[in-house]
């Protein structure tokens, strides 16, 4: 009996050794990647978008890269930059190997600093504020700046014609930045500029929106926010009505979830997209993308999950290259990502040693009929441009 239980415990030990092993070497083919996204707070709509692409990307990737797969732990940061502070480092304590998400700049900047100092790569799409790639961080990357979307917003306002804009924007680190280097090139130009700074917790633009109307006397009204910012002019301009052309905004307002929470709102209102609504694509790529999204999310995609899906598979990708190296470990994710060269979803991606996307262009849309047209540049416009557009 002895002997039988001695050979019983010893095909035991034998067969745990054999699946620890096999989990073992399937578990090294997994790797932990950190997902720190605002999913509560004044920035959870925008947030909910890119995780949307992150796992949009997760799936792809581990559909199709044959070898590796990730595994994404997502930490909410609240909007808040203490909260995203400690979200890097809650995932770091998890064992992951490089984090994407991150919105706002106020947020991205400590986070990166985080990832930065605990050997992370940190990937976004949601930080345009040029410090971002002139504080030394190595291991920062984004696919987009504020260069692109400044160039789009330009380039729409000199096509219509405006001689006068008057600039809303909040005192946020990206916007400010965004809304000084859109004013000092329109008055380059010869446009009349007048700016209006608010606070990120203002909720009643009226008395901007007077000043406009009644001192301003501006053609358009440039906004420089986010989806909450406005929402609120754009309410406050219905009220007052000043005599303007058109109301023209930048990130996370050209997007279906916009025109399907704010369909009063919306019509008309100009802002960047890459993509029309409802979405078309072309490229392997695109189309892996859309039909992923579909099926999990019962939804077109839009331009927020389009960011989230290529900075994320940008990173597993490198994640994958530094593993079949053995550089994991030493730095190999950082390394990977700065030979990058490829053409995705939003252009070609390449990253300076700053960890900056320079051949990132945006496009204009503007909101029509319940649907998202492109209408800026040209040659890449899926409608007609209507000007003057007021959105009541």
């Amino acid at each position: 009996m002895h002997r039988t239980l001695t050979r019983t415990l010893t095909g035991i030990t034998m067969a745990t050794l054999v699946a620890g092993a096999w989990i073992s070497t399937a578990s090294a083919e997994e790797f932990l990647v950190g997902a720190e996204i605002p999913l509560t707070g004044n920035l959870a709509r925008v947030g909910a978008g890119m995780q949307e692409g992150i796992m949009v990307a997760a799936e792809v990737f581990n559909k199709t890269n044959g070898k590796h797969t990730v595994k994404i732990i997502t930490v909410d940061d609240e909007s808040a930059p203490a909260k995203a502070i400690a979200a890097v480092e809650k995932l770091a304590s998890q064992g992951v190997v490089a984090i994407t998400g991150g919105y706002g700049s106020n947020n991205i900047s400590p986070a990166s600093d985080t990832a930065n100092k605990l050997g992370l790569v940190y990937i976004t799409s949601g930080g345009v504020d040029d410090s971002l790639v002139a504080s030394g961080r190595k291991n920062f990357f984004r696919i987009n700046n504020t260069a692109g979307y400044e160039k789009a917003m330009l380039g729409m306002l000199a096509d219509v014609g405006a001689k006068s804009v008057s600039i809303v924007y909040s005192t946020k680190d990206a916007t400010t930045g965004l809304a000084k280097d859109v004013e000092k090139a329109l008055l380059a130009k010869g446009v009349k500029v007048s700016s209006h700074s608010f606070d990120p917790a203002i909720t009643d633009f009226k008395p901007i929106l007077n000043k406009i109307k009644l001192q301003d006397k501006s053609e358009v009204v440039a906004m420089v926010g986010y989806e909450n910012d406005y929402v609120g002019i754009i309410r406050a301009a219905r009220v007052l009505k000043p005599k303007i052309k058109a109301m023209v905004g930048v990130w996370s307002l050209a997007t279906p979830k916009m025109a399907a929470d704010f369909p009063d709102l919306m019509p008309n209102v100009f802002g960047t997209a890459l993509l029309p609504f409802p979405t078309e694509f072309k490229t392997a790529d695109g189309k892996a993308f859309s039909d992923a999204y579909k099926q999990l999310y019962k939804k077109e995609p839009d331009y927020l999950g389009q960011f989230g899906y290529v900075q994320s598979m940008l990173l597993f990708e490198a994640i994958a290259r530094a593993a079949d190296k053995g550089t994991l470990k030493k730095g190999g994710v950082a390394e990977e990502m700065r030979k990058t060269d490829r053409e995705t979803l939003i252009g070609r991606v390449q990253f300076a040693a700053n960890g900056d996307n320079l051949n990132f262009v945006h496009r204009m849309a503007q909101h029509q009929d319940k649907k998202v047209v492109i209408v800026w540049p040209k040659e890449s416009a899926t409608g007609k441009l209507i000007y003057p557009a007021l959105p009541w």
